[in-house]
This record gives C-alpha cells, structure tokens and sequence, in this order.
C-alpha cells in the first residue's frame, strides 16, 4: 500500500512538472509571437484617466490594421508590445496627451503548421495558441507505430531568425539551412519534456518511418500549403513543379518563389530552395525529383 503511494505521489508530481514547463514554454512564446495575417487583436486606448475606445481589429491579408484616429497601420511581423508603442506615438503626436494602449491577441489565424510522415492523420494545421511539436503531434492524432526516432522540423529562413534562441535554436551561417532534428525516443518513450521544441509559424514536421525510410525508394512527399499534402509515387521525369500540380496546386496564401527540397543522399542531408514562381514563368528551369525528396511550400509573409 505504502509502495503504491509513493508511485501515485511520484506520477502527481510528474505531470505537475509537466504542466508548469508547458505553461511557462507558452508564455515565453506568446511573449516574442510575431502578429501575422489575419490574426485579431483587441485593442483599448487609455487617455485623460479615461478608456477613449475599446476595440476588435482584424489584420489584412498584407499585415495592415485599420487604427482609430490613425488609420491604416502596419502591425504583420511585430510583438503586440512593438505595435503598442508605435500606435502610442502616433496618437501622441496629433489626438492625445501621453495615451496609453493595450494590445492583446484574440485570434490567432497565423499560426499555421504542417505535418507529415508516421503520423495518423497529416496534413496543414491552424492552431489557437502558442504551439510545441507534441501539440502539433497531438492535433494529427498521434504517430503511428512503424514511426522513426526522430522528427525533423523544416523552418524558414526568416522566421528561424525572428524567433527566441530556446525555441527556435536558430544557426548562423549553412547551419541554418539544415531541418532541426528532435529525439522522438527522448521526448515519446522517455518522456522528456525538454525535447519538446516550440515550433515558429510555418514550420513543416517530418516524421520518418522506423524502417530505413522504406518511403525514400519509391515515394516524394509535398508539404505545406499545398491543397493535398501528401505523399506521391515517384516516376522518373517527375519534377518540384509537377508533384505540386498532382497535389491540387497551391493555397491562397501559398509563397512558391520559396520553395524548398529537402533531399537525403549518402547520408548528407541537403536543402535545395527553388522559386516555382520563376519555373511557372519560365524564366528558372524546374527540378528533377529523386525518391525520398520532401518539398515544402511555405506561407506568404504578407
């Protein structure tokens, strides 16, 4: 009975362990979030020891807000704390005497991932809140059994620059260029937590199969803002621009000219960016695809 107990005290103070790193892991992510299109903010102004309006306001598809007073404003790529400040100094310079303005994110319709691989149900993901691998993993209903060991998270250039050190672990030079691995053996079987990475907006998850990557002899899988993710028989001739055509073609808010491949050859992993804008054009010619190779279609950024 005693030795029961302890286990149960034991597994309690795991999962409160847990809960609290998830808490303070979403917090510091919401802290450095980025507002990005179509997010919705509620925004009060304070001035004169008066509320002066109180507000819902939606970002445009190019990253704009539509501001009292003020107008249109460009609020897409900053922190709630950065937009506060730059909306306090207009209102400074021509409507109020030192106003004060809360910015809080209500909606969050930026945040859109994509997973694929050993998982039950892949595909691309709008989420509601700041958002680690296991969430991610969780929302495509779990891996599957033949999965692999390790994930690995395809991330933009860019956004692997704008986010913190801890969840992003941005490299400098070629570094940055390489997918990040996380150690699903760690963070699934052992249950630590510290592998659990926060994902940037835009990340692509890959999980491999366990068994040598079976999929890389005979398959290429498309990812992103595609309208079919997934993955797709290899034929040879077949090509970047050709398997985006096979999977429905691009979404809305697709950014082809960034297109990149991520391709395993002699046990070297390589990122190969093309812009399929440019192929479409005709102006770059497509690339050939090999068995194994994983393209991915980011978002725009406006």
């Amino acid at each position: 009975m005693r030795k029961n107990r302890l286990k149960m005290l034991m597994l309690i103070t795991l999962v409160s362990l847990h809960a609290i790193f998830l808490t303070t892991l979403s917090f510091a992510s919401m802290q450095s979030y980025l507002l990005g299109a179509r997010d919705v903010i509620t925004v009060s102004i304070f001035a004169g020891g008066e509320e002066q309006v109180a507000v819902d306001l939606t970002l445009s598809d190019q990253g704009l807000v539509n501001f009292p007073f003020i107008g249109s404003v460009k609020a897409g790529g900053l922190a709630s704390s950065e937009l506060e400040a730059n909306v306090s100094k207009l209102l400074a310079k021509d409507y109020f005497v030192d106003p004060q303005v809360h910015i809080r994110v209500t909606g969050y319709h930026s945040l859109h991932f994509s997973i694929s691989g050993a998982v039950t149900t892949p595909g691309n993901y709008e989420m509601n809140a700041a958002t680690t691998i296991m969430d991610l993993i969780a929302r495509a209903e779990g891996v599957t059994q033949d999965r692999g060991n390790i994930a690995y998270i395809l991330r933009d250039v860019k956004e692997a620059g704008n986010s913190s050190s801890n969840s992003a672990q941005a490299q400098d030079g070629e570094n940055r260029h390489k997918p990040l691995t996380v150690n699903l053996l760690q963070l699934l079987d052992e249950g630590d937590i510290r592998a659990n990475i926060a994902l940037v907006p835009g990340d692509a998850v890959y999980i491999p199969l366990a068994k040598g990557l079976n999929q890389a002899k005979s398959k290429v899988y498309v990812s992103g803002m595609v309208k079919k993710p997934d993955l797709y028989s290899f034929q040879p001739g077949l090509t970047a621009l050709g398997v985006c055509i096979m999977a429905g073609g691009f979404r809305k808010h697709a950014a082809p000219n960034r297109t990149t491949i991520m391709r395993f050859e002699n046990g070297k992993q390589e990122v190969i960016k093309l812009n399929l804008e440019q192929v479409i054009k005709g102006k770059v010619s497509d690339l050939a695809l090999k068995p194994g190779d994983r393209i991915h279609v980011p978002e725009s950024w406006l």
